[in-house]
């Protein structure tokens, strides 16, 4: 009885951030050790499939970055948006210009379509590993790694802003349940697009 009520203070004492990183773990790290077992960065070619799988969760997610109601809640948000860089990156590695995908993420309410941005910030945040081992196959922030640039002002303080902006959000213990699960099925379908594109 008091160690379920020692985990309950210990939750309510953490952020909103925080809360939901805990919630999304398990599923996140499936997902990083799928990827990598991929070998993403053992050549080009491994790479450009990469690029598909990051393209078409970025077509997911860019309409969510579009909308008005989440950039009420979050401003500036449809400038973090990495789509149009994506399309650059796989130009540079094909020499064609990507075809539009559509999103495939549905009508999601607001806190779900929070936790798919969540996923998709955070791993922006994630991208500077990514970037090195890109280095490694020749590719650079401005040929064919565009999409895992840190941000002009720095990666960390660009996380940051969007960490507190979230954190200071007016929502309820019902609505965090709903951006969990909306991160936990942005980690699913990306786990799903690795397996379908490198298969």
């Amino acid at each position: 009885m008091s160690l379920i009520m020692d985990i309950d203070q210990k939750t309510k004492n953490q952020t909103r951030i925080q809360r939901l990183k805990g919630l999304t773990d398990g599923t996140h790290r499936q997902l990083d050790q799928r990827i990598m077992s991929a070998d993403p960065f053992g050549s080009r070619d491994r790479y450009a499939l990469f690029l598909q799988v990051q393209h078409q969760f970025h077509a997911d997610v860019a309409p969510l970055y579009a909308r008005a109601d989440l950039n009420a809640l979050l401003p500036g948000l449809a400038d973090r948006c990495r789509l149009e860089a994506l399309r650059h990156d796989l130009f540079d590695l094909r020499g064609v210009e990507a075809g539009r995908l559509q999103g495939g993420v549905g009508t999601l309410d607001v806190a779900q379509a929070l936790g798919w941005v969540y996923v998709a910030e955070g791993s922006n945040l994630g991208a500077a590993f990514l970037l090195k081992e890109a280095e490694k196959i020749g590719l650079s922030e401005e040929f064919g790694a565009r999409h895992l640039a840190g941000h002009p002002a720095g990666r960390g303080l660009h996380w940051r802003n969007f960490v507190a902006a979230v954190n200071a959000l007016p929502l309820s213990e019902a609505d965090e349940r709903l951006a969990a699960e909306g991160a936990k099925a942005a980690f699913r379908r990306v786990h799903a697009l690795v397996d379908d594109i490198f298969s």
